[in-house]
């Protein structure tokens, strides 16, 4: 017999867009004691703040590792381990990131501590079955990113003229400090980007302006729009300097909404040079052709 655990751990950015901890690590531990304490026993739930553990606390910890995993591109994970306790017994769960999502910020192994619970186990006939989920609250994660120097950035992208947003566009940002790219990302199905930098990407062969008052250390920030490579609208640089756009927090929701295209503008000037010359082209060709004819009545 043995014991199966199913899961998901992720991330809120914003109110309304999750982050699933791609390569992260989970691990289960059996409890330090056989038996809950009083404090441990009044606990109701499963689900409680995290807590940050030190090299030392972990190290403490190994000979009571029971399986650890690592979790996919969607945030999922499988544990399974052979029945050498009660499945009464209390579980203690543990996360590794050793790197934020988007491979960016310092690498680190950062541990923390998630949660101390006995899985509402179901029994079928290769053993025991549970399941475990859990949203790190969207507080925490920023400062988890604040103290990695890393940024993600999420947000809709949609046409002035539409309520739904745009798939299939690649996404752009600028630091307007320095002027420089600082990340790309693609819109999804349903239009929304997530877009990941680091501190190294924001002043890279400049010198950090000291600006007072701005607490994140972050870009100014603005956008360029491409559809297949060729430019579909750029942000005018002055946008930056909304406060919306200030500062950036380490997880931020921005949302993009272009305008007609200033290509497309340009290329209706082609078009217009365009006919333009054909249009005087067949003035002079008419020209031509009358000129040709009085010179033949001429000569007879």
């Amino acid at each position: 017999m043995s014991y199966l655990l199913i899961g998901n751990i992720s991330a809120l950015i914003c109110n309304d867009c999750i982050e699933p901890l791609v390569n992260a690590r989970i691990r289960i531990y059996l409890p330090a004691t056989r038996y809950p304490s009083d404090n441990e026993a009044g606990v109701k739930g499963i689900f409680h703040d995290m807590k940050q553990l030190s090299a030392k606390e972990v190290l403490m910890k190994a000979d009571r590792l029971l399986a650890e995993t690592t979790l996919d591109e969607n945030g999922n994970f499988s544990l399974t381990w052979d029945e050498i306790h009660l499945f009464t017994e209390a579980l203690e769960m543990d996360l590794c990131l050793d790197q934020m999502p988007g491979k960016n910020g310092s690498h680190q192994s950062r541990n923390f501590h998630l949660s101390k619970l006995v899985p509402h186990w179901k029994r079928n006939s290769n053993g025991y079955v549970g399941a475990y989920a859990y949203v790190i609250p969207a507080e925490v994660w920023r400062t988890i990113y604040q103290n990695a120097g890393a940024w993600v950035i999420t947000g809709l992208v949609k046409h002035q003229q539409r309520a739904a947003g745009t798939p299939r566009l690649k996404v752009e940002a600028y630091n307007a400090l320095s002027g420089q790219l600082i990340g790309q990302a693609y819109t999804n199905e349903t239009g929304r980007y997530m877009l990941h930098f680091s501190r190294k990407n924001l002043y890279s062969g400049f010198m950090q302006p000291i600006i007072p008052g701005r607490k994140n250390l972050g870009p100014d920030i603005y956008f360029k729009i491409y559809r297949n490579e060729q430019l579909l609208w750029s942000e005018d640089e002055q946008r930056a300097k909304d406060q919306d756009r200030q500062d950036v927090a380490p997880c931020s929701c921005l949302d993009i909404m272009y305008r007609p295209s200033v290509v497309k503008r340009a290329s209706d000037h082609i078009g217009s040079w365009l006919n333009g010359v054909i249009t005087l082209t067949g003035t002079r060709k008419n020209k031509r052709d009358r000129y040709r004819l009085l010179t033949h009545f001429s000569l007879l």
